[in-house]
This record gives structure tokens, C-alpha cells and sequence, in this order.
């Protein structure tokens, strides 16, 4: 599976959603930081929604990326978390600090 961020189109309700898939390291993770940039950024984007469910890789420095996003105080971790990033959630204890939803739908809504 080849890796691939998409920003999905705003649906003029405050919520920019991100989807992350395949494998994620610190040699791979430009993309999702030029995505997540623009979104902390944005005063109008009240809500990040991050899309893991398609994740199949995620190491720590994915995981400093998206507490950078959570520092903003509006990202919410679409499921079903994947493996790999309910490890590291558990090598870390960082898992708890995450507002997670089953779906995108979900997470719209929290």
C-alpha cells in the first residue's frame, strides 16, 4: 500500500479532516505535517478530524506530529485505531490523551 495523505474538501462546518494511510516515520512524515500545518493555522477550523483507520504503520515521531495537532485543542482520532497505533499508544500512555470516535461521521460530531 502505497502512502498517501488526502485533506478531504471542508464541508463549510468547521472540520477539516485528514486521512492517513500506510506507513508512517520520521522519513515519511512530510506530508502529513504539510497537511496538519495549514489546519492549526486556520482560525475558521474549529475541529481536526485525523483519519488513522488506514494506517498500518505509526512510530513515535507520527506520534509527536499528532500531539502537536492535539496541542491545538481540536483534533479528534477517527477509528478504528489501527494496531500499530494502539502500540505505541500503550508503550507511551499518550492513548488516553486523544479524543477518539469510532468514524469520520462520529468525530464530526463530538
Amino acid at each position: 500500500m502505497e502512502q498517501e495523505v488526502l485533506v478531504l474538501p471542508d464541508a463549510g462546518d468547521g472540520v477539516r479532516v485528514i486521512v492517513c494511510v500506510a506507513e508512517f516515520d520520521q522519513d515519511t512524515l512530510e506530508a502529513f505535517r504539510q497537511a496538519g500545518n495549514p489546519a492549526v493555522a486556520d482560525p475558521s477550523v474549529r475541529r481536526i478530524v485525523l483519519d488513522v483507520s488506514r494506517l498500518t504503520f505509526a512510530d513515535s515521531s507520527m506520534l509527536n506530529e499528532m500531539l502537536r495537532l492535539l496541542r491545538s485543542g481540536r483534533l479528534v482520532l477517527a477509528g478504528p485505531l489501527p494496531p500499530s497505533l494502539r502500540r505505541v499508544f500503550e508503550l507511551t500512555g499518550a492513548g488516553p490523551l486523544f479524543p477518539t470516535a469510532v468514524s469520520v461521521e462520529a468525530a464530526r460530531t463530538l
